[in-house]
């Protein structure tokens, strides 16, 4: 799986564009992201779904890898899909991510 061709208007446009396991996983991403960080707003921007909140709070996706455990890059967490969510470690990052945006704001 990959980022849908042409860009979905919604995150429900984006969900259809996957198995119901992944649609699952997304759902879960982004009830987790929500919670954690309750006045961000929901948009897709470069394709995918991501949450603002003074700026670009995070992103989510879903891709077709076989990854070692919390791969990541500069900026980005991948979380495998043969794994449970570590919805207490999004969440962590998210209220960082608030806190973060938050402050550069007042600056």
């Amino acid at each position: 799986m990959a980022i849908p061709n042409n860009t979905p208007a919604n995150f429900a446009a984006y969900l259809k564009c996957y198995p119901h396991s992944v649609q699952t996983r997304l759902k879960q991403m982004r009830s987790t992201i929500k919670k954690a960080a309750p006045r961000a707003q929901e948009t897709i921007s470069y394709g995918i779904p991501a949450f603002t909140l003074d700026g670009i709070l995070v992103y989510f996706a879903a891709f077709k890898k076989e990854l070692s455990t919390y791969k990541n890059a500069k900026g980005s967490v991948q979380f495998p899909h043969n794994h449970p969510l570590p919805l207490a470690l999004i969440t962590r990052i998210v209220k960082y991510r608030v806190r973060e945006n938050l402050a550069r704001k007042k600056k």
